[in-house]
């Protein structure tokens, strides 16, 4: 799985597979015996025709969030290692998947350039802090989760009209999907 720490599992990652007649197949169900549960996996490597499950003939790039990536990779299973999968090559749908968190990322309200640079800033500060003071550290992270509680909830008030706010606008600006971004508003609103 491939994620981003701004976006998290809002935007996860992988490849996805496509079969023979170009459909993306459900989850593969594994029966492990009597018991009430049954494993399920849309693991790539999965849909190699083994245990009933469908064969896949091509890789493209796939989201959380229903992305799909249109370039398509043939899978050649015997170049799949069966025990290490993971070393076949999914280059090409990572970076497929890339390039659509960089869309979202534009897509997303930009930040003020010198809020950005002190930001970065004060990271750089705190991962040396650390090092030295750890103490130190810990208190300033404190104060920056104070600071950032209380903006945060400001904002969200600010945000708020007759109507409530626009939520296909709010999730747009923060990369997420509307339940995330109405999730997102009320924790920080009832943490004021």
């Amino acid at each position: 799985m491939w994620e981003t720490e701004e976006f998290g599992d809002e935007h996860e990652g992988r490849p996805g597979v496509l079969l023979a007649d170009g459909t993306e197949p459900g989850p593969v169900y594994f029966d492990a015996g009597s018991g009430p549960t049954v494993h399920q996996s849309t693991d790539w490597y999965v849909y190699d025709g083994t245990l009933g499950a469908p064969v896949a003939t091509e890789m493209r790039g796939a989201c959380s969030c229903g992305w799909r990536g249109t370039p398509r990779y043939p899978l050649d299973w015997e170049a799949v290692e069966r025990r290490k999968p993971y070393l076949f090559d999914t280059s090409g749908p990572e970076d497929d998947w890339d390039s659509h968190i960089t869309d979202v990322q534009a897509r997303t309200v930009p930040l003020p350039v010198d809020l950005t640079a002190l930001l970065d800033q004060v990271e750089t500060r705190l991962t040396a802090l650390t090092a030295d003071e750890p103490l130190a550290a810990i208190r300033a992270a404190a104060t920056l989760e104070r600071m950032a509680r209380r903006a945060a909830a400001d904002a969200v008030y600010s945000l708020d009209t007759v109507d409530g706010p626009d939520w296909d606008s709010v999730a747009r600006a923060l990369g997420v999907s509307r339940q995330t971004a109405r999730s997102r508003l009320t924790h920080y609103a009832l943490r004021r």
